[in-house]
């Protein structure tokens, strides 16, 4: 019989059964679809040296040029916040209290690494990190083991004693000469507190009155309280960074002081705000979900929009002869993010869409509501593309292009039937121009931290899934490629600085797009097909051979040849599987007898790559028997 070609329909299809999506594909991991056609991703590799380790996860990844064009990078995790340039990583995380001389002093016990730490109203919670100096020659005391130069380090606090004291962690243990203080000059700087990895409602002891209700009955539903995930916000305003803490407050880094310096709050802004960004061309700084009373946190209200001075991002406070100014938005309980626009700021509450625009005196910024029932899930979950956004809900995807639209998905309920939205904040979307793709990383429902990703080809109108955890990325442009942050939980890999007492947790930059393996690892890509009748009929069907198509194949690639006799029967394998395809296979002679096939590709050895064509098969019918 003459060979048949088998087309297949590009994007993974989850709506329907495996039947159902007879000439499409079902799965896959680590693949893509270009030009209709499947691919598997491109590598990444590392952004700096190997010695690049960042602490805490990050949240969001920034880049940008100075005025003299240089390149810079910007970090934000949950515990530090990062800029990188010229090969370096500098730590700017902002200061939140200096100590004056004398006020700190050690204490610690023979054999052991502990050190007490006195100072009267530290203000420390446990995992914040604090760094002394002052600390005279001999440290501890004369011979120790504890010297200066280890106490003139910086510490993550290992635990709280009381209001007046905590415990730090040592290198090395205490020997009979550590009985000093540390001297009369030691001055403790105290970096602002660290945030947490995971969201969650805390319905816990000590939430509620005492006495409330009676024993075990049920309390009201608003006795939870729901703490997220540390969540930052960059910008830059001219060559500086902007950095906003998500219902924090909000920091500026000022490039031109060079690495060596630190993020600085600004002077005059709101101290708690959801979001910010600056606005063009007319360059306000703009917090959402705000202080209706600039610099008391108990006035934030979720709703109010506040920008500042044209070109003055210290001053807010609004007068007949500035610019300054606010405004409360209504439908929605709470601002989650904003992006930047075409003509406009998109802002997108936890239900609807409001458009803001530059109007000039003496309103200075016009508001309209440009959609309902379309909620973002979390502040990094929306994206612009060329004066289009697209942005991830808690039960769908959405677009804006001058109207809400939602957006049909072939992988839909795969995606919102097991996603957990109380992690919601750490969803993030991400461009790769590159590839016409919008990309958003989120927790699946058993997971807390980013486990999966979704992505939407906006130009080819497909999707695609898979389990590369990216918590922030961004897109190529100030480099020449994307940058991807990943998290690694559980690791105590050493830090770009040293840090004593520093529990597990690092963050990785890489280049993404680079190469064909993952860090220097194999990737494992695989997709899959529906099952597929080539015949019509009550008749098996035989495939006798097939001839593989691949475009730019690196290394060995695995197919298997899945058959059922029935749509709910198991799959079993063909009796040669698995077919070995070498750069240079010509055709596979198979054994391959079902009234259904499904066809899975699999790469999973280091330098291996690939781009799916056209498979041809050679199948006559057969008998039941």
């Amino acid at each position: 019989m003459p060979l048949a070609r088998l087309f297949l329909k590009p994007g993974i299809d989850k709506q329907n059964t495996e039947y159902g999506a007879e000439g499409g594909w079902i799965d896959g991991d680590f693949i893509r679809f270009r030009y209709g056609l499947p691919e598997k991703l491109g590598g990444w590799t590392r952004f700096s040296n190997a010695n690049s380790y960042l602490v805490g996860l990050a949240s969001e990844v920034f880049t940008w040029n100075a005025l003299d064009g240089s390149p810079y990078a910007a970090v934000g995790t949950t515990r530090k916040l990062y800029v990188f340039f010229g090969g370096s990583w500098a730590d700017i995380t902002p200061i939140r209290a200096t100590t004056a001389a004398g006020d700190v002093t050690f204490a610690a016990s023979t054999g052991s690494t502990v050190i007490t730490v006195t100072d009267n109203a530290h203000g420390a919670t446990v995992g914040d990190f604090v760094t002394f100096s002052g600390v005279g020659a001999n440290g501890l005391g004369v011979g120790g083991n504890i010297t200066q130069a280890i106490l003139q380090s910086q510490f993550e606090i290992t635990s709280i004693i009381n209001a007046n004291s905590y415990t730090i962690t040592s290198p090395v243990s205490a020997n009979a000469s550590d009985s000093g203080n540390g001297g009369a000059a030691v001055v403790g700087t105290y970096q602002i507190s660290v945030g947490t990895d995971t969201s969650f409602f805390d319905f816990g002891w000590g939430v509620g009155t005492w006495g409330e209700s009676t024993w075990n009955t049920p309390r009201t539903s608003g006795t939870g309280v729901f703490l997220s995930s540390r969540v930052w916000q960059l910008d830059t305003f001219g060559e500086d960074l902007i950095c906003q803490l998500v219902n924090g407050a909000i920091y500026r880094w000022d490039l031109s002081a060079g690495l060596g310096t630190r993020a600085t709050a600004i002077s005059g802004a709101p101290t708690k705000s959801a979001y910010a960004l600056v606005s063009t061309p007319d360059r306000h700084l703009v917090c959402f979900g705000t202080e209706t009373v600039i610099g008391t946190t108990s006035t934030q209200d979720p709703m109010f929009v506040r920008f500042s001075n044209q070109e003055d991002i210290n001053t807010f406070a609004e007068t007949a002869t500035n610019t300054a100014g606010g405004q409360r938005l209504t439908d929605g309980s709470r601002i989650v993010s904003a992006v930047r626009s075409r003509g406009q700021i998109l802002i997108f509450t936890d239900t609807s869409l409001h458009g803001m625009q530059y109007v000039g005196p003496p309103y200075t910024f016009g508001f309209q509501q440009l959609g309902a029932n379309c909620g973002c899930i979390g502040p990094h979950a929306a994206v612009d593309v060329n004066g289009v956004a697209f942005w991830m809900g808690t039960e769908a995807f959405y677009m804006f292009d001058g109207t809400v639209k939602k957006l049909p998905s072939t992988v839909q309920d795969y995606v919102f039937k097991d996603i957990n939205v109380v992690q919601g904040a750490k969803t993030h979307a991400g461009v790769n121009s590159q590839f016409n793709e919008v990309t958003w990383w989120y927790c699946s429902f058993t997971s807390d931290q980013i486990d999966r990703f979704v992505t939407y080809n906006y130009l080819e109108n497909t999707w695609h899934v898979g389990t590369m955890p990216r918590t922030a990325w961004v897109d190529l442009g100030t480099y020449s490629k994307p940058l991807g942050a990943e998290y690694l939980q559980d690791s105590t890999e050493p830090t770009i600085s040293t840090i004593y007492g520093l529990t597990p947790g690092r963050t990785l930059v890489y280049n993404q797009e680079e190469g064909v393996n993952g860090d220097g690892l194999p990737i494992v890509a695989f997709i899959q097909s529906g099952y597929f009748d080539i015949s019509e009929g009550d008749n098996m069907l035989y495939m006798k051979r097939f001839i593989p198509d691949f475009k730019n194949q690196l290394g060995n690639l695995t197919v298997n040849l899945l058959l059922r006799p029935y749509p709910q029967a198991t799959a079993s394998p063909s009796s040669l599987d698995p077919y070995v395809i070498t750069p240079t296979t010509q055709k596979v002679d198979t054994r391959a007898r079902g009234r259904q096939i499904s066809l899975r590709i699999v790469s999973d050895a280091l330098g291996t790559n690939w781009r799916y064509g056209t498979l041809r098969v050679d199948v006559q019918p057969d008998g039941l028997r």
